[in-house]
């Protein structure tokens, strides 16, 4: 019995301390390896020597190689490489290994001997140093390397997270935007809606007097530099190849959703007739001459037809619900109002602001016009996705494409099976893949994810839309940016129209 106890303390006690060892595990180690995500956490803005204690055991980093020093813009004697070892996170790091970088192309495996090498930041950028190319062992080649969608508002707030990895800007302009004989020797700023991020080129690049195009995806690696004693965060491109013009002509869109009200403020009545929508014309319409019409869609759980839209934006029943615009007119930068027959900027007993360019008031309590069966709510508050989208025309079919749609919420049963909501190409939608060009007609594929924020109901919260759009380019130079502003029963009709999108010449 004594012998069972001395056992019984000695493993409670191993149990109790490996419990204690357990707690200070990061995790991103199998067998030597530590992943780059870790690598680059070490790093507390003061050099450190890289051991088995600082990399939890480990003495070796693997990844495929993102430098490719062929087009004589890439700092020399980095190779760059990248992985996501770590919780399928793709993170990216510099090792300063010589002239021996350029020996290494996109695609190959590598992995590097580290233990007893230092991380440092030199000129902005986190690289690993004191290491030889004698550390590297080359695997394989050809190996696949995921690409990042450089959003450049996140990129700009955190660049760590993208410095040294494979990256693409897309749908790009410069700024200003290129003129005929310009080229992308030096620096240049690219925006991508989101943001602005110059894009150095080195004068003695391959490619330094080639085109600066008009509208572009670039492709290539994310740097930091120093200036005035700041890091900041610049672009560069690896090759000619890196550059991918895409077509400048885009039809543009002649009115744009620019906020709408989906929930007015807790009141006696339901928001039966209360909810609309509002536009801004891009260019001068006259709606008895060239017509539209705006259709919503609600996809809570219950809703009729049930599973995916057997007919698209005009599958009809409670899921789709269109209004016709066939009458009035707007002037261009002018806001245009869809909705209920009621015309109060907060439901019941609050401001009447029937005064503002209502060009559709409808009870939509009753049947839409050509489908859509009645509804109390016009924008649903399921909390699953709502959608609204305007169309040019009033003949609205399965192949119809809106010339601007927005989504809010993602739930509920949206498409498959070659059904769902077709959207068009503006801020937050593509029919094609930006980048792959592959086709994705439908919200919710492909790259068609985004939606804006959900609001808890009968808060009273006009959901304005704030964003930049270019008549002349026929594209939105800055994307819509959800903006909530809680109305009261006595706000006036001008809190809608101030501080929201810009239109552009």
């Amino acid at each position: 019995m004594k012998n069972i106890a001395t056992y019984t303390f000695y493993l409670l006690i191993t149990v109790f301390l490996w419990a204690c060892k357990k707690d200070e595990y990061r995790g991103g180690v199998v067998g030597d390896y530590i992943g780059l995500f870790d690598v680059r956490n070490i790093y507390k803005d003061q050099d450190v020597v890289l051991s088995k204690d600082n990399m939890f055991g480990a003495t070796k980093i693997a990844g495929v190689v993102v430098s490719d020093h062929s087009g004589n813009n890439l700092p020399k004697g980095l190779l760059m490489l990248e992985d996501a070892r770590r919780l399928s996170t793709v993170r990216g790091i510099s090792v300063a290994i010589g002239d021996a970088a350029a020996s290494y192309v996109p695609g190959d495996s590598v992995e590097i001997y580290v233990e007893g090498s230092t991380l440092t930041r030199v000129d902005g950028i986190l690289q690993i140093t004191n290491i030889t190319n004698d550390a590297v062992q080359k695997v394989a080649s050809g190996r696949p390397i995921p690409v990042t969608w450089l959003y450049l508002n996140k990129a700009l707030a955190k660049p760590d997270d993208y410095e040294s990895s494979l990256s693409v800007i897309v749908k790009a302009n410069l700024f200003p935007l290129a003129q005929p004989g310009d080229v992308l020797s030096g620096d240049k700023v690219a925006d991508d809606t989101y943001g602005r991020i110059t894009i150095h080129t080195d004068p003695k690049a391959q490619f330094a007097n080639n085109e600066a195009p008009f509208y572009s995806n670039y492709v290539g690696i994310l740097l930091n530099s120093i200036s005035n004693g700041e890091r900041v965060p610049h672009f560069r491109l690896r090759t000619a190849s890196d550059v991918r013009k895409k077509n400048p002509i885009i039809k543009g869109a002649a009115a744009i959703i620019t906020g709408f009200m989906s929930d007015v403020v807790a009141g006696a009545e339901s928001d039966a007739n209360y909810e609309y929508i509002q536009f801004m014309a891009t260019k001068d319409i006259d709606f008895t001459v060239t017509p539209f019409s705006v259709v919503t869609t609600n996809n809570a759980g219950t809703s009729t037809p049930i599973g995916f839209p057997a007919n698209n934006w005009a599958t009809g029943g409670v899921r789709t619900y269109k209004m016709n615009i066939t009458t009035g007119k707007a002037k261009k930068g002018t806001f245009f109002y869809v909705g209920g027959i009621k015309k109060l900027i907060n439901g019941i007993n609050s401001t009447d602001i029937s005064s503002a360019n209502w060009v559709k008031a409808m009870s939509y309590g009753s049947a839409g016009d050509g489908f859509g069966s009645g509804t109390t709510n016009l924008l649903a508050n399921s909390g699953n996705a709502f959608g609204m989208a305007l169309f040019e025309g009033t003949n609205v079919t399965a192949a119809s494409v809106p010339i601007d749609v927005v989504f809010v919420g993602t739930g509920g049963t949206i498409n498959g099976d070659n059904k769902g909501y077709p959207i068009g190409d503006n801020d937050y939608y593509d029919s094609k893949h930006p980048f792959y060009d592959n086709d994705q007609p439908f919200y919710r594929s492909g790259t068609n994810t985004f939606a804006f924020a959900y609001q808890t109901a009968d808060l009273g919260i006009f959901n304005r839309l704030v964003g930049e759009y270019s008549s002349s380019l026929n594209r939105w130079t800055k994307v819509r940016q959800q903006q909530l502003d809680t109305l009261t029963k006595t706000s006036p009709l001008s809190v809608l129209e101030t501080n929201t999108t810009k239109l552009k010449d």
